[in-house]
């Protein structure tokens, strides 16, 4: 089975699991038990499988967030609501998620067939070196099959999002700087999106741009070169190569039918409205 279809599976995956992140049902929940709004929310939501950690520990593991802005949020987000506590209101507002994003599809038979899917490939993942991976990979796994099914998103993504951070810090890039490079690709986050959602200022990003030029990565217009267009095509190969052993343990065929089943899901939630204009450049989510 070759890199490109393990990417291919991931990338379809990857929705299923971060539309959570955009919903106002999370919102709803963490702020229920205790969280401020908004990137509070966000830290604490995702970092809660961690425990209790300092705001270093997050931003370090997050990599391209701006850590004075994670230390406006933890550890103080641990004082209103315990880890425990925030992992059992994410879990149900992914339970309400999912049932307004994917209607009947969440409860149907292909989805306790992805669940069963995407439980598998995990089973190849391991947690040297993965450390938001083997915090999420401790949680209990959820019975319902759709909770079980986003659960094994969560470990697919974590374990990837580790290798490629391993990644980043090879290619000796920064979490800002690989921020403004990927957007610089033309696929993901929409600059300006990437910027404020991250916390970093024109002048920081300005600044990050400017160091990038002078590695040849980025041209005067702060698009990238040939080397910066090498330099992103060997992150993702070598991301690829670092997280295939879930594909690789699933198999041909049962990474094709996975693909199959979430890209059925994947449209479905998309076409609900799964996440706003102006975050996003025009089709990343395709």
């Amino acid at each position: 089975m070759t890199l490109l279809a393990g990417r291919k599976c991931f990338r379809l995956l990857e929705p299923l699991h971060s539309m959570v992140y955009f919903a106002p049902e999370t919102q709803a929940e963490l702020t229920a038990a205790g969280l401020e709004k908004s990137r509070m929310c966000y830290f604490a939501g995702r970092a809660a499988a961690l425990g209790p950690v300092g705001a270093a520990v997050v931003a370090s593991t997050f990599y391209n967030f701006n850590p004075a802005l994670v230390a406006r949020h933890i550890p103080r987000a641990w004082t209103m609501a315990t880890p425990e506590a925030i992992t059992a209101a994410r879990l149900r507002a992914v339970d309400a998620v999912q049932h307004r994003l994917l209607g009947a599809a969440a409860d149907a038979p292909e989805m306790a067939e992805a669940a069963g899917l995407a439980l598998r490939a995990t089973e190849a993942c391991t947690g040297a070196g993965r450390p938001l991976y083997a915090a999420h990979a401790e949680l209990p796994r959820p019975e319902q099959p759709h909770l079980a099914f986003w659960h094994a998103t969560t470990l697919l993504r974590e374990y990837r999002g580790d290798g490629h951070l391993a990644v980043l810090l090879s290619a000796e890039l920064d979490g800002l700087e690989a921020l403004v490079t990927h957007t610089a690709t033309g696929k993901g986050f929409l600059p300006d999106f990437a910027r404020a959602s991250r916390g970093w200022s024109e002048q920081e990003w300005d600044a990050a741009s400017e160091r990038l030029r002078e590695r040849g990565v980025l041209d005067a217009a702060g698009t990238l070169t040939e080397a910066g267009v090498e330099l992103r095509r060997q992150i993702e190969s070598e991301t690829d190569r670092l997280g295939r052993a879930p594909y690789e343990h699933l198999g041909e065929e049962g990474t094709a039918r996975l693909t199959e089943l979430a890209q059925g899901l994947t449209m479905r939630a998309l076409g609900a409205g799964a996440f706003p204009a102006g975050v996003f450049a025009m089709g990343t989510m395709r």
